[in-house]
């Protein structure tokens, strides 16, 4: 659901836009209500009326600042994206803190009509802008409305040595590994560990290659004493397109066992660095042999690393 951009402008969907004028006019009515009639709540959800209602009025007006906010969102959804995720967060810590009074019983349970209508209603459509919004500002958008075969992706792209990808597999095999962007602290990962990776192809008499998304030369500032590992640039993923690895989903790229890996590997040290390529794009590895697949292992999650034994045990004989 990636919408389409050109530059800092993006066209967004029309229930984007629906979902926050609606928003918008419910904030705004909300605020007219608690200052027009601030007992009325109240009575109709059997709580006793406060000594002095400017608490209950201020909270309306906080309400109608954020409902002309979203107004002004609706024009422009992705550009004013800040906006949504204010709406978003106020929706779920007001939907945390009545959930929490209501399960002590500070407030009756008929304050679960209001938590819907005030704030359950909306996270999901200010969830949903967020996320469209993210794709939108990190991934590239896709190039080629027909993706390249595997074949004639080999005949194009050219290893940093200068032979195209099918030419370098008729001498050998390749591990061609494909990275996620730079600043993952698991291609970092990965980098830390490139001579170890290097070594186990050598032992399989095969050739290391790294696939990543910049262009062509800006690698080598993060390559550092590994600039000489071959590489292969692709910043369109058209190269990761013909080999079926796509973009990542928010479980295959926010999940817990993404969080709970990238924990590990912060405190190994790996860091964190800018978004440097497309930060949906998923990884992967495979051997490469006469312009063929010859076994694969694309990533089910952003974390997963390259494991090259397991790789080549997939590898049929002879091949």
């Amino acid at each position: 659901m990636i919408i389409s951009c050109h530059g800092e402008n993006c066209r967004a969907k029309q229930w984007m836009r629906i979902a926050l004028l609606l928003g918008a006019a419910y904030h705004v009515l909300f605020a007219v209500w608690t200052n027009a009639w601030p007992f009325h709540g109240f009575d109709l959800l059997g709580i006793p009326r406060p000594n002095h209602p400017m608490l209950w009025r201020t909270l309306g007006l906080i309400s109608g600042f954020l409902g002309f906010a979203l107004f002004l969102a609706a024009a422009d959804p992705v550009h004013h994206w800040l906006i949504v995720l204010l709406g978003f967060a106020k929706a779920v810590a007001a939907s945390v803190i009545v959930a929490f009074a209501i399960s002590n019983n500070t407030l009756p349970a008929g304050c679960l009509l209001f938590l819907v209508i005030d704030d359950l209603v909306w996270i999901i459509p200010y969830a949903a802008i967020l996320w469209i919004t993210l794709r939108a500002h990190i991934g590239i958008p896709v190039s080629r409305s027909k993706p390249y075969s595997v074949e004639e992706a080999a005949a194009v792209y050219q290893l940093s040595t200068g032979e195209t990808l099918a030419d370098a597999s008729a001498d050998r095999p390749l591990v061609l590994v494909f990275l996620r962007h730079f600043g993952c602290t698991f291609t970092r990962q990965i980098l830390r560990g490139l001579q170890d990776l290097e070594q186990q192809a050598k032992q399989q008499n095969a050739t290391l290659v790294l696939v990543h998304m910049l262009k062509s030369g800006e690698e080598i500032g993060y390559l550092g004493e590994n600039s000489n590992v071959p590489r292969i640039a692709d910043p369109r993923c058209e190269l990761y397109r013909a080999f079926g690895l796509g973009k990542g989903g928010f479980i295959e790229l926010f999940g817990p066992q993404v969080w709970w890996r990238g924990m590990i590997a912060v405190f190994k040290g790996c860091g964190v660095g800018h978004l440097a390529g497309d930060g949906l794009q998923m990884p992967g590895a495979f051997v490469f042999k006469n312009g063929k697949v010859t076994s694969s292992q694309p990533a089910h999650s952003a974390s997963d690393l390259p494991d090259l034994a397991s790789l080549f045990e997939r590898t049929p004989a002879g091949r």
